[in-house]
């Protein structure tokens, strides 16, 4: 009885988050307003792609040791050669000698696996399989990287993700870059379009990704003003130091690249207040390049330009977006919803001072600049409860930490942020469990010599389904980052980006360490229980809207059990959503505001018929249990 009062009085006081504070309904389902909120991101369950890692689908469109010159590293192998899909990770190649550390770290940066947009449509039956709704695309832009944020061109497809890299080069040629009526479809622009149509006949949403911080150093209008230098007519489009001066024998161009990385040369900006300020106050210098980005975005939002933009991307996602200051993204807002009110704007917001505090996205959903922000801010304690990493929380701790998460925001805004626990610029979800230490900190073997890198034990996955079952019950828009589906491992970038693996390919045995040192051999293969159980969280929350557009109650909160619930509802649905973090079995009551029965939606079997508002059943040791109340 003294457990019961305590969940009770526990329940009522200061744990309900209304999922209808700030917005009505009613305006955000206006979508003519600038701050509307596309409906369908709300719904969403994404799934991201990096092309280049995805899936080899035309062989013929390889890159070649010169499509890559112009990225880290700067010196190629003459002998250099795309890699094989299915060899180990840790493996160097043919055209690399093994040697020490630092070399060892340029093999992974300079391997190319061949994935292209052939690929990804080969498999999007694949993808719409998973039951996910929405597909977020890494960079596409022609570049010589394998994560395509350093472009040659903003408003062209790599040439080596379409049919011919050659007739796409020469083609670009005889275009003015900042005339858009000189503008054609190259042949893997006209693969992408075939790309969005594949996609949108089975009902999935695309959005891309674009940083317009910063371009590539062999980007067209930085190599003018590399030739020019200040007579460039570029030349106020980046934030120069210095000019060469000719009359002298040393190169005084100077350049800020992004974070200090000379391959990604920032563009310039009006900065009112400081650099460190945030959010930025201020905008993007010239006037030619907001209008180039303008151009850019309207071109990929409405190809054929006839109004109808059902031919174009869904959205975009908008890297280091913190960068750019905030009167830039204003404009943009309009810019892109003028052309798609049913536009997607995601921005990446994250570190405010890393490894420690992120930012507040708050500034950035005013309703005139994004929609959602990628939603790190809520991984990092749900990692810390659920995997115990870097230390213990008890679950008093981890429900203010999520209740601090939702304060501040609106209701669509919360709906449409993307709840992610893994992606090209993390760990993958598996890896980040397994290794108990601060988040993306010190999260790859040449920065933490400890760093596991094998296969993680069943017991992370068992962490891992707790958490998975968590974030599919959650507000916000669940995400999965390619592969972590089939139970895909990998440190920091670049162990977060080795190559999908798919069942037709034979994959060689991880027996390698980066340091030569023994480690154990790991299989790599799909796991197919995980894919299937994640294929099972994806049906609940499609099927139940009360996920999706429900009320949040944190109804039981009991750190000496180490078990906590939430109950997700709305006028007609309850889902109650336990979680049992002990190593031992608990028996748990829950407080429900509807009676009648619930059933078990991970087994389908068991039924708890509720009492007086209450619902009391068993929980096994680290398991977690969703119970939908039966219509």
């Amino acid at each position: 009885m003294k457990l019961r009062l305590l969940l009770l009085s526990v329940s009522l006081i200061s744990l309900f988050v209304s999922c209808n504070s700030g917005k009505t309904e009613t305006e955000n389902t206006k979508k003519h307003e600038l701050s509307y909120v596309p409906e369908w991101s709300r719904q969403a369950i994404w799934y991201q792609i990096f092309v280049e890692r995805f899936r080899n689908g035309d062989p013929t469109n390889d890159p070649t040791a010169k499509d890559i010159v112009g990225t880290y590293p700067d010196s190629v192998p003459g002998t250099w050669k795309v890699t094989a899909w299915g060899q180990q990770w840790y493996k160097p190649d043919d055209y690399f000698e093994q040697s020490p550390l630092p070399d060892q770290w340029n093999n992974l940066q300079l391997r190319r696996y061949g994935g292209d947009l052939q690929g990804v449509i080969d498999k999007l039956d694949y993808v719409k399989s998973l039951g996910v709704t929405a597909i977020y695309l890494n960079p596409l832009n022609d570049s010589p990287s394998l994560h395509k944020y350093d472009p040659r061109y903003w408003r062209h497809i790599d040439r080596n993700f379409g049919p011919d890299p050659q007739k796409d080069i020469e083609l670009i040629k005889t275009e003015n870059p900042v005339d858009p009526s000189t503008w054609k479809w190259t042949t893997a622009d006209q693969l992408f379009l075939k790309l969005i149509e594949e996609c949108h006949k089975r009902d999935l949403k695309v959005i891309l990704d674009y940083s317009w911080n910063h371009t590539g150093k062999d980007f067209w209008a930085f190599n003018d003003v590399k030739e020019k230098g200040k007579e460039s007519a570029y030349a106020d489009w980046y934030e120069i130091e210095s000019f060469d001066d000719p009359a002298t024998a040393d190169n005084e161009f100077k350049y800020n690249g992004w974070a200090g990385v000379q391959t990604m040369p920032e563009i310039k900006k009006d900065i009112i207040g400081t650099h460190d300020d945030v959010p930025l106050k201020g905008n993007i210098h010239s006037e030619q390049v907001k209008q180039h980005i303008f151009n850019i975005s309207k071109r990929w939002l409405d190809p054929n330009g006839d109004g109808d933009p059902s031919d174009g991307v869904d959205g975009y996602r908008l890297d280091v977006a913190e960068k750019v200051p905030l009167g830039f993204w204003r404009e943009y807002r309009k810019v892109v919803k003028d052309v798609n009110p049913d536009a997607y704007l995601l921005g990446e917001i994250w570190w405010k001072s890393w490894p420690d505090e992120l930012m507040l996205p708050t500034y950035y959903l005013q309703g005139d600049v994004f929609d959602a922000t990628m939603n790190y801010r809520w991984y990092r304690p749900a990692r810390h409860f659920f995997a115990d990493a870097p230390e213990s929380m008890k679950p008093s701790e981890f429900v203010a930490e999520l209740k601090d998460k939702l304060q501040g925001i609106d209701t669509a805004n919360l709906q449409a942020m993307m709840n992610l626990v893994a992606s090209h610029d993390a760990p993958r979800v598996s890896t980040s469990l397994y290794n108990n230490g601060k988040y993306k900190y010190q999260a790859k073997p040449w920065e933490n010599r400890d760093y596991k890198i094998n296969k993680p034990d069943e017991h992370t996955r068992v962490i891992q389904k707790m958490l998975l079952i968590h974030q599919f019950t959650f507000i916000g828009s669940p995400h999965i980052w390619y592969g972590d589906e089939v139970g895909m491992w990998g440190s920091d970038d670049p162990g977060t980006r080795k190559p999908m693996v798919w069942p037709d390919i034979e994959y060689e045995d991880e027996t390698m360490h980066p340091f030569g040192e023994e480690r154990k051999t790991d299989k790599v293969e799909q796991d197919t229980a995980l894919l299937n159980f994640y294929k099972k969280l994806i049906q609940i929350r499609k099927n139940n809207p009360a996920l999706i557009y429900g009320d949040l109650t944190f109804s039981l909160v009991d750190d000496e059990n180490k078990t906590f619930a939430y109950n997700r509802t709305n006028e007609s649905d309850e889902i109650v959503v336990a979680f049992n973090k002990s190593e031992a079995t608990k028996t748990l009551t829950i407080p429900v505001e509807k009676n009648g029965q619930y059933y078990n939606a991970l087994s389908n079997k068991q039924v708890i018929n509720s009492e007086e508002n209450s619902l009391r059943f068993e929980l096994g040791a680290e398991q977690a249990m969703i119970l939908i109340l039966k219509d």
